[in-house]
């Protein structure tokens, strides 16, 4: 006897994206396709179906829409949802409440056909599980690597987004401390709540207290009307703190009160308001020898610190520069080029050499412009814009005689530098040890231009 499945797929489907396609009536299955311009919660009751398989690919209003109704009339039966790997913050939170499964494109028929047979033989209590796995699948998707420092991170997100304590996430500039805030509210149970993130540090300092708390009208010249703070429009969800070491001494006392009571005051207000809020905050700093200097409350310091995440630098995870380049290569070519790209063994090396202190935002930047500069349907090594001082090598040479003349220059250049850097700039010492006559090193450090103390 055939299952009965319900398919609900965009307007126009190409023939790799049509679920039918995969879900033949050779293999058991019926589907009953239908298009998300003329889908209805309502029309679910029509169908005798068994599954609801919800493509939302590429994304659309009308599938978000879609969710979010079945948030106030679940489906009868259990549903499977098809999102793009890049998925807009909207549709992973809807997604997460109302699928019991889902899957991110492109995938293989064979996956498909495990999942429809899991979802379809399974009981209540088995689709609660798989929901609570989904949501966690979901608070993780956007969070990219496979390093061992990385997948501590990713376990320790899994374990902080379920509780209410405070986190405090340290990491240099550009290693996705918002990414890593964002996943743990989805994770968590005020993922129906608002994320409100807040740059402190774009924040003027007269100004804070009126743009964190908020103000009553006649607070000051300009306050003609009440005005809510972030902290209001965070109510029953995750407010996130970044760059909070750049707070005022007496914001940050403020700040203290709310997260001890949960009380707060709008300037100029004479009454007290509450909210139930988290609080995550980032710093880029050491927040600890802040704490010594005095130019962070102690108290404060200690109430942020309960749960605490230190991402790792880019450089220490040297693994997942090949992973993330990738990435931001189908992500970003998908918007900025016509062709799809690939990345060439050597452009490959040239990023993995590199030790990158902006990490994986610049990272990201550098995967943009090599896309935007790049002419053919391959990024080679000149099209990586790295700041070092280095010009990248160039993408084509006239003949084989200067090809190899600008390859032995790019070695030179490189083997000079890291292995003066290795003796700390001794030009006597890295001669002997590259083999070379010391006034014979010396000329090539000067005819790259290499600081001998760099």
């Amino acid at each position: 006897m055939a299952h009965e499945l319900c398919l609900v797929e965009p307007t126009v489907t190409t023939p790799q994206l049509s679920l039918s396609r995969m879900l033949r009536a050779e293999d058991g299955y019926r589907c009953s396709r239908r298009i998300w311009s003329s889908f209805s919660v309502a029309e679910l009751d029509r169908f005798n179906s068994q599954l609801l398989l919800a493509v939302a690919v590429p994304e659309t209003a009308e599938a978000i829409s879609f969710f979010r109704a079945l948030l106030n009339r679940p489906a009868r039966i259990p549903t499977l949802a098809v999102v793009p790997g890049e998925s807009s913050e909207e549709l992973l939170r809807t997604t997460s409440e109302v699928a019991d499964d889902f899957m991110f494109w492109p995938i293989r028929e064979q996956e498909l056909h495990q999942r429809v047979k899991r979802l379809l033989g399974i009981s209540r209590p088995d689709l609660e599980a798989a929901k609570r796995a989904l949501i966690g699948e979901l608070g993780l998707a956007q969070v990219i690597g496979s390093a061992p420092a990385f997948l501590e991170v990713l376990a320790n997100l899994s374990r902080m987004g379920p509780s209410d304590a405070p986190v405090l996430i340290s990491g240099e500039t550009g290693t996705g401390k918002e990414v890593c805030a964002r996943a743990i509210h989805v994770l968590s149970r005020r993922r129906q709540g608002p994320f409100i993130p807040v740059d402190c540090g774009a924040i003027p300092e007269h100004l804070a207290e009126s743009e964190l708390f908020g103000h009553s009208r006649g607070a000051f010249t300009d306050a003609h009307r009440d005005h809510k703070g972030l902290v209001s429009l965070a109510d029953g969800g995750t407010l996130f703190l970044d760059e909070i070491d750049t707070l005022s001494l007496s914001t940050q006392a403020k700040f203290l009160r709310f997260i001890q009571e949960s009380t707060y005051r709008p300037v100029g207000a004479e009454q007290f308001c509450r909210a139930n809020v988290r609080v995550i905050a980032a710093t880029n700093r050491l927040l600890e020898q802040s704490v010594r200097d005095r130019q962070f409350r102690n108290d404060l310091y200690f109430r942020l610190n309960v749960l605490r995440l230190l991402l790792p630098p880019l450089r220490e995870r040297r693994g997942d520069i090949e992973v993330l380049a990738r990435h931001f290569l189908e992500k970003l070519g998908s918007q900025e080029a016509a062709v799809r790209k690939s990345l060439s063994p050597a452009a490959l090396r040239r990023l993995e050499a590199y030790d990158w202190p902006g990490n994986v935002r610049e990272l990201s930047n550098v995967m943009q412009r090599a896309i935007v500069l790049s002419t053919g349907a391959q990024i080679l090594p000149c099209h990586i814009a790295l700041s070092t001082g280095d010009p990248p090598d160039e993408c084509s040479s006239s003949n084989f005689r200067s090809a190899r003349s600008e390859a032995i220059a790019a070695f030179e250049r490189r083997y000079v530098r890291e292995i003066l850097h290795k003796h700390h700039g001794n030009i006597t010492h890295a001669a002997r040890d590259a083999g070379q006559d010391r006034r014979a090193f010396g000329r090539l450090a000067k005819k790259y231009k290499t600081d001998p103390g760099a």
